[in-house]
């Protein structure tokens, strides 16, 4: 499911058919309210521009570097190269901002995705029904055949990212199966879950993702849901644990 138009009341919001059919009523709900926070939050707007910045770094530094290669060359042996060092300096720059935009544009993504499922949370008053549908989402993409789609970053889960997180868990399924029954439990999944959270390796490549992990996301809306347990889930603090 995802969510595109130029203004929030002229947005259009998509669902997939292999969603309604592979999700009960109840994770629909919950994935529909996720999809309803980017509209509230006007992330569709707000990420498209924002993307847009570091393509335009990009270009520039492109743009820049041919430039300064080529005044080089046609300025060979005449002992005038200043203009060309000047430009392949600016290009140079050019791709640190880019490359420093970039970051800065996931790390936004991967934000608005957890302020979407906060808000989905408070929407539905039921955070275990899109913790439900993010695991099935999250393991039906892990074995779908098909390659990454160029938009991923407007689905509400990345499949690229779905595979690493599945199979790092299924590859060390022994590690966390503490009755060695070969079933992950509720509680051992959430063990596993916390034990990734806290992976500096996940840390570091969680940098380059557009979504937050998973589990990062699980374990958000299980402490929205003991707050409303205890009654300290309000509309004030709907995005506290984000």
């Amino acid at each position: 499911a995802f969510v595109f138009g130029r203004t929030s009341k002229g947005a259009t919001l998509a669902v997939h058919q292999g969603l309604l059919q592979r999700l009960n009523e109840d994770e629909i709900e919950g994935v529909i309210g996720h999809e309803l926070g980017h509209v509230k939050h006007r992330d569709f707007i707000v990420v498209t521009m924002i993307s847009a910045i570091p393509l335009v770094a990009y270009l520039i530094a492109r743009a820049v570097l041919w430039g300064g290669y080529a005044s080089g060359y046609s300025r060979r042996g005449s002992g005038k190269n200043n203009n060309a060092g000047v430009l392949i300096i600016i290009a140079v720059v050019a791709y640190l901002v880019y490359i420093l935009t970039t970051l800065l544009a996931l790390r936004l993504t991967r934000l608005r995705e957890s302020y979407a499922d906060a808000y989905s949370a408070f929407l539905t008053q039921r955070p275990r029904e899109l913790e439900s549908a993010l695991t099935k989402i999250a393991y039906g993409l892990s074995i779908a055949p098909g390659e990454p789609h160029g938009a991923r970053a407007f689905f509400i889960e990345d499949p690229a990212q779905a595979k690493q997180d599945v199979a790092r868990i299924i590859d060390q399924k022994s590690k966390y199966d503490l009755d060695h029954d070969g079933v992950l439990s509720e509680r051992e999944l959430e063990l596993a879950m916390e034990a990734e959270a806290k992976s500096n390796w996940r840390k570091a490549a969680e940098l380059f993702m557009t979504h937050p992990p998973t589990y990062k996301r699980i374990l958000m809306l299980r402490e929205i849901e003991q707050d409303m347990n205890t009654g300290n889930f309000q509309q004030s603090n709907i995005y506290k644990h984000v």
